[in-house]
């Protein structure tokens, strides 16, 4: 499995989809391989996919440290940690000053489980921005 293979058979879907999504994908140069998915009509939520050694890693950003109310920070933390159960098939991190959302899938998961995956997180994220939206500048 590689980024190419993924970004080939999302970007061929056209509305064949099993999810009901368009996507635009193109691969971004670097040290490491990385995917950027856009769905068709939220592509200011784009979606990025790495494949490493074990796993197809699939995130999105968010928002920066800088757009936190800081006084209201340990509040979000809360929320963020309700939230994480029953958000499906993603979780909560933070890399560098961003927030963001991933999830990760097993290297043998089908185009239609990597699709599937790519539509949850992207469903997941305008909740998220939705929910926490009280807690940003």
């Amino acid at each position: 499995m590689n980024i190419h293979k993924i970004a080939n058979h999302l970007n061929n879907l056209g509305e064949q989809g099993h999810t009901g999504f368009q996507f635009d994908c193109y691969p971004i140069d670097g040290d490491v391989e990385v995917l950027q998915v856009n769905i068709v009509g939220r592509e200011e939520i784009p979606l990025f996919v790495s494949v490493t050694g074990n796993q197809i890693l699939c995130i999105s950003y968010l928002w920066g440290e800088n757009e936190v109310k800081q006084a209201r920070r340990s509040e979000m933390f809360e929320t963020m940690l309700e939230l994480n159960i029953p958000m499906p098939l993603s979780s909560f991190a933070k890399i560098d000053d961003k927030y963001v959302v991933y999830g990760a899938l097993s290297l043998q998961s089908s185009m239609q489980e990597i699709e599937q995956e790519l539509s949850v997180l992207s469903d997941n994220c305008l909740e998220v921005i939705d929910e926490l939206s009280d807690f940003l500048n």
